[in-house]
């Protein structure tokens, strides 16, 4: 589904992110995680070429499919972004436009990427039931919603838009332990039920285990460790893998 080969994200001639090699198949979960400032969001931004517009420069070969990612012209790269490959981030509400509602939002999404007006409502109210959401909702403007039901609501236009990829940047962190649990659970129906593969970044190692099949651990802009994600949490081979993993809190531990 994506290949990586030797992926360089630099701005100023200053490598931020080098990631020498991933593949992900249909329906895998890769968890990339690290510290703030480890290379995992320049990471994700090269992946949806994005980075172009801050002034980074990308190296080496993304793949997607038969599509070298690498190549593309930003003309190119708007037919393959959210039809392709799509991203929801840490603040879903950043994202949408405060002046209108959700389902004017969802209506002009499915619009723009080519679904026909005769088939947008039944994809709709499709993936607001896979995401665990009323329908009523449409109605609701951004600043009306929780946090949870706001992700929701971006894991749901992903849903509807049947992407191939996606990628998740830190899309728990901003929310309780519970609803957490609720983000996770849609994932993974997600990756279940339409076979998406998804690139899950997030500085918990125990969230990340909750959904991914391989991990990918980066520390000052290099990957450090990757492996199957049974490897990585019971036989770590790094310090800061293990420092990471030592982080995690659990209950009755003093120290």
């Amino acid at each position: 589904m994506i290949s990586v080969r030797d992926l360089r994200v630099s701005y100023g001639g200053t490598v931020v992110a080098h990631v020498p090699e991933f593949d992900l198949a249909t329906g895998q979960v890769l968890g990339i995680a690290g510290e703030s400032g480890s290379g995992k969001s320049q990471t994700a931004l090269a992946l949806m070429g994005l980075t172009r517009y801050s002034g980074g420069v990308v190296t080496g070969s993304m793949k997607l499919g038969d599509v070298d990612l690498s190549t593309l012209s930003s003309k190119q790269w708007r037919a393959v972004r959210g039809r392709q490959i799509a991203m929801i981030l840490q603040s879903p509400r950043a994202a949408l436009n405060p002046t209108i509602s959700l389902g004017t939002l969802f209506g002009r999404t499915l619009k723009l990427h080519g679904v026909a007006r005769a088939e947008r409502h039944a994809r709709m109210e499709q993936a607001l039931a896979e995401v665990m959401l009323h329908p009523q909702i449409l109605s609701r403007y951004p600043h009306e919603v929780s946090g949870g039901q706001a992700q929701r609501f971006a894991i749901a236009l992903v849903a509807a838009l049947r992407v191939d990829v996606l990628i998740a940047d830190e899309p728990t962190s901003a929310l309780d332990v519970t609803v957490q649990s609720e983000v996770i659970d849609v994932l993974r129906n997600l990756r279940e039920s339409h076979g998406t593969a998804i690139v899950f970044i997030s500085h918990d190692l125990a969230v990340i285990s909750e959904l991914a099949d391989q991990v990918m651990v980066m520390r000052g802009g290099e990957v450090v460790e990757q492996g199957t994600t049974e490897q990585i949490l019971r036989e770590p081979a790094e310090q800061y893998t293990r420092d990471l993993l030592a982080a995690v809190p659990v209950i009755g531990r003093t120290r």
